[in-house]
């Protein structure tokens, strides 16, 4: 069975950059010729496909992945679930890896629904899930990671600030949440781990929080990292870094609004958004390379 993570870490080093692309379009990022199309939650759906598709031509190859918040896709309804998956098609159909930014888990069968309708759909390669409910909440998604060649990322330090309410409690053994979260996602992850080292079971890390990251990286060799906070939330490059190993590997940094509305930017003004979506990419790759020493 192949490993989802060896084919996101190929498909990284091949084009010499690991960043993944946000689609996570609210109306006010489309230009005035596709705002005027979403007088309704079915129109905004269409107008927001040729938004994405727009921009995967774009950036195919340029960037190895893309994530799609299934949240500004769910505020349309059914419409709205109809373009998100359908951008994913697109997404594939152009040789990008998937995943799905949904968050999601329970326990028992609920659990098992969520991990049918994601990663036995096809259409996403990864998932965001939530680790609270424990093992028996995450066992149902391992289980279809090793079947059917998929991937996860729990949830482990993110980048909103309020997250350290709870992430940073520490525990009677001086250690907090979040590295508990750590060892719970190695632990869960070990029967996934392909030729690289690196398991189908990844952790999403804050690239908002450079030293925690670095905490985790060091102490988790076989944790893939996706690290949200690149950009719009105040993460640059130097700050990403510290969640990649000391072969450049281990970690895809997701940059959204950075990218798909780059356009709006005093930088980028006067481009076409899908010109300028390419070129944020670029200068986004420029900088991690940067940051690794590559």
């Amino acid at each position: 069975m192949k490993n989802i993570t060896d084919e996101l870490i190929e498909r990284i080093e091949t084009l010499n950059n690991p960043t993944v692309a946000g689609l996570d379009p609210r109306l006010e990022y489309l230009p005035e010729e596709l705002l005027k199309l979403a007088t309704s939650p079915e129109g905004a759906a269409d107008a927001i496909l040729e938004f994405n598709c727009r921009i995967i031509d774009e950036i195919k190859d340029v960037v190895p992945a893309v994530k799609i918040q299934s949240a500004f896709y769910e505020m349309y309804s059914y419409y709205g679930v109809r373009a998100m998956e359908r951008t994913a098609e697109y997404a594939k159909k152009n040789g990008l890896i998937t995943m799905a930014d949904v968050k999601r888990n329970d326990i028992g069968s609920t659990a098992e629904a969520y991990a049918a309708a994601y990663l036995k759909s096809g259409l996403y390669d990864y998932i965001t899930v939530n680790p609270y409910p424990g093992y028996d909440g995450i066992k149902p998604f391992t289980d279809v990671c090793s079947a059917d060649g998929k991937g996860i990322f729990v949830l482990a330090r993110m980048s909103n600030p309020s997250a350290a309410q709870l992430q940073n409690i520490v525990g009677t053994d001086g250690k907090p949440l979040y590295i508990h979260v750590g060892e719970l996602i190695s632990e869960w992850g070990q029967n996934a781990i392909g030729k690289y080292g690196y398991s189908a079971v990844g952790a999403v890390v804050g690239a908002t929080n450079p030293d925690e990251a670095r905490a985790l990286r060091k102490t988790f060799k076989s944790v893939f990292f996706l690290v949200p906070g690149y950009g719009a939330q105040g993460g640059k490059g130097k700050d990403a870094a510290a969640s990649f190993d000391e072969n450049g590997r281990g970690a895809i940094v997701n940059n959204s609004r950075g990218i798909i509305a780059a356009y709006k930017t005093d930088k980028y003004k006067g481009l076409p958004y899908y010109k300028a979506a390419r070129e944020a990419a670029i200068a986004m790759q420029q900088d991690l390379q940067s940051a690794l020493g590559k």
